[in-house]
């Protein structure tokens, strides 16, 4: 294939990139180059330049693609192969939003109908306003990984499975070996029995955490979402965890909107209750009770002294949910990576502490179920923050759709 840039072979400068003057040509040979599609669309929706890459993934000829409205060319579907209407399409929320929007789990529609798994990145150019004047998409075929990753969870969720069963038949009989009343054993005996059914309790914890986070890659993971109101579940959770922490010498505190107006985790003598916003949201409430509770658990192993708050706050938008620590801190070159799973930061706490690695990954994939966030911040020395954030329905929408389910029920 000759390059643009190769007019003879006895040139110097041949096959050069520093030859070319025209940056609007070097970033077309650039483009027209990569495996990846690249895709352009203004703010009509009309697709301004559409790459190679982009046509072979797709199945559109690059001329018949450019000039038209992506939403005949970029059609996602979702998991049952439907079309994703255009008022809820990523590259209709670009627009709307502003911000970069990410997708590792989209599926193309190609011209000829086939469905094609693709990593989807959409980011908004914007003018001297701040408006967003179009949108270039960036996709990938990931059809081999997708497989590949396939493969290896149905491994670890048939081997997780398997594997339980035996582990919990070899804790129930050292359960009752260490039971005074079935068996008589000396102190030494005691002392490994005791070390073995905290091994196995470790073990069969890890099987579990395997299967979880299986599931949630594959998108097994089970889920009954329906309107709930974070205040109420959060001051619960708050109320049913605070005795692991207070075992261990800590305070434990329910923080609404500002820091300033904090709720005590213990019912006042008076049984008096501050008085805060109501914050929906949709979500299986089974799901973010468990999310909780794994951020509280880790806040309680890693923090020595102190408190740990669990805090809630939101806008018209978004609510978000916190968990913070008074703990040693996170080095900032592992707060990119704590939500990838098996990984653990590797210092002498965590070498002494126990844990999966998994944990923190079975919590961001639940909350991205339901189209929320979470993340870390933090500083060596200072403790940790854990934020949430997730879609905030108003509470006419929220009553809306209790009375709408509620309707379904009867009938």
């Amino acid at each position: 294939m000759k390059l643009p840039w190769q007019k003879s072979s006895s040139s110097s400068s041949t096959g050069s990139v520093k030859g070319l003057n025209d940056s609007r040509l070097r970033f077309e040979v650039i483009i027209n180059n990569i495996e990846d599609g690249v895709v352009l669309i203004d703010d009509q929706g009309t697709i301004q330049s559409f790459n190679p890459g982009a046509a072979n993934i797709s199945g559109w000829p690059v001329d018949d693609a450019t000039g038209i409205n992506y939403s005949q060319v970029m059609q996602l579907v979702n998991d049952k192969g439907e079309v994703i209407p255009n008022e809820v399409s990523p590259f209709t929320e670009i627009f709307r939003s502003g911000q970069v929007i990410h997708d590792d789990n989209a599926i193309l529609q190609t011209k000829d109908k086939k469905q094609v798994p693709v990593s989807l990145s959409i980011n908004p150019l914007l003018n001297d306003s701040g408006q967003v004047t179009a949108a270039i998409a960036v996709f990938r075929n990931v059809t081999t990984q997708r497989a590949e990753e396939k493969q290896r969870a149905d491994f670890i969720s048939t081997a997780s499975h398997e594997m339980r069963t035996p582990v919990a038949a070899i804790e129930g009989y050292l359960a009752l070996a260490l039971n005074d009343k079935v068996s008589t054993i000396d102190s030494r005996a005691r002392d490994y029995l005791e070390k073995a059914h905290s091994s196995t309790q470790h073990l069969g914890q890890l099987f579990q955490d395997l299967l979880t986070s299986a599931k949630a890659e594959d998108g097994r993971l089970t889920s009954h979402p329906a309107v709930i109101e974070l205040g109420g579940l959060l001051e619960q959770s708050t109320n049913d965890l605070r005795f692991v922490a207070e075992k261990k010498g800590l305070f434990v505190e329910f923080a609404v909107g500002s820091s300033n107006n904090t709720i005590n985790a213990r019912r006042t003598e008076g049984g008096e209750r501050v008085v805060r916003p109501l914050y929906y949201t949709y979500a299986d409430p089974d799901r973010i009770r468990e999310v909780i509770s794994n951020l509280f658990e880790n806040a309680v192993k890693y923090t020595d002294e102190g408190k740990i708050t669990i805090g809630l706050t939101g806008d018209n938008q978004v609510v978000q949910c916190s968990v913070k620590d008074t703990g040693p801190g996170i080095p900032a070159e592992d707060l990119p990576h704590l939500f990838q799973k098996f990984y653990r930061v590797d210092n002498s706490a965590t070498r002494t502490i126990g844990g999966t690695g998994l944990g923190l990954f079975i919590c961001r994939k639940i909350i991205e179920l339901y189209n929320g966030r979470v993340w870390a911040e933090s500083e060596v020395g200072k403790g940790s923050s854990f934020y949430i954030n997730l879609p905030r329905l108003s509470t006419e929408k929220a009553n809306q759709m209790i009375a709408s389910s509620s309707g379904a029920k009867d009938v």
